[in-house]
């Protein structure tokens, strides 16, 4: 199986992901996250290995350490990675999963309606590009 540690893959076109791409991407000045998008031609040669669809573009998916986690928990262990106090964000992870991902569906399901979508995923900047997987 091919690993890819700690890959934030994300709906490349929509606008509140790429927002809080852009966020994840200014507080982790260490570099430790990688990021692609679900669009992209690693999420559909890897997701599979994860019994993940790659079609299904509902869910940002984080793999660390050869697991791919999904929905809140994925956000949740993205903050962990993050610099300063949005870490601490990670401590919701007590909430149980049916709460948390029942929020996160919720908000999923509305983020085209309230942010809208772009014609095309975002190119990141060339400054951003060794971030990127494709």
């Amino acid at each position: 199986m091919e690993q890819l540690n700690r890959l934030v893959l994300f709906d490349g076109v929509c606008n509140f992901c790429n927002f809080w791409i852009q966020f994840a991407l200014k507080r982790d000045k260490k570099g430790k996250l990688t990021f692609g998008s679900l669009q992209g031609e690693t999420a559909h040669r890897i997701l599979p290995q994860y019994n993940i669809d790659p079609t299904i573009l509902t869910s940002v998916i984080f793999i660390e350490d050869g697991i791919a986690y999904r929905e809140s928990t994925a956000a949740l262990k993205v903050c962990r990675h993050l610099d300063g106090g949005w870490k601490l964000l990670y401590a919701l992870i007590i909430i149980p999963a049916f709460i948390r991902d029942g929020i996160y569906k919720w908000i999923g399901k509305n983020r085209y309606k309230w942010f809208g979508k772009q014609e095309s995923c975002m190119l990141p900047t060339p400054a951003q590009r060794a971030r990127f997987v494709d």
